[in-house]
């Protein structure tokens, strides 16, 4: 075989093996830390407190009183409008649930500080605004869904 040919298939399967890799990790939501029960009262170091948690200042509207789903967006990203469009269909499925949409490029300061590296970029909130998943990509309505029902029973009160 020439070095051609090598060199050809060797980036065709890289190729291949990295469009895979992006599909299957591309638009999951992850866990960021482990969420509190709403009874609980636990104490929290203030230096994990205050990186974890948005504030309605934060985002220039209140938080959602179940949840919320935070947004980083784009003005020319395609897949930011498809994700628009599912989270407004998630929020008025879901009583409670709030959709918050911010322009990455707008809101520097919280992009770095949350360590947002692409659009789109979902964020889902507690009731009190700490970050219970995020998901880079555009997230399906059942991966939403599933990470909202976290953050709801997150603030549920035993009993």
């Amino acid at each position: 075989m020439s070095p051609g040919i090598i060199v050809l298939v060797s980036a065709v399967a890289l190729g291949v093996v990295l469009s895979v890799l992006k599909s299957r990790f591309d638009g999951r939501f992850r866990g960021t830390r482990a969420v509190r029960a709403a009874g609980e009262k636990e104490a929290v170091d203030d230096a994990t407190s205050a990186a974890d948690r948005i504030s309605a200042a934060d985002l220039g509207t209140g938080l959602g009183e179940r949840a919320t789903m935070l947004q980083f967006s784009s003005a020319f990203c395609a897949p930011c409008r498809a994700t628009r469009r599912t989270l407004v269909e998630v929020e008025a499925m879901v009583p409670g649930v709030k959709h918050v949409e911010l322009d990455a490029e707008s809101h520097l300061e919280l992009v770095r500080r949350l360590d947002i590296m692409r659009t789109p970029t979902v964020l889902v909130l507690d009731a009190t605004g700490a970050i219970v998943t995020r998901a880079s990509g555009q997230p399906r309505k059942a991966d939403v869904i599933a990470a909202l029902g976290t953050a709801v029973d997150a603030t549920i009160s035993p009993g």
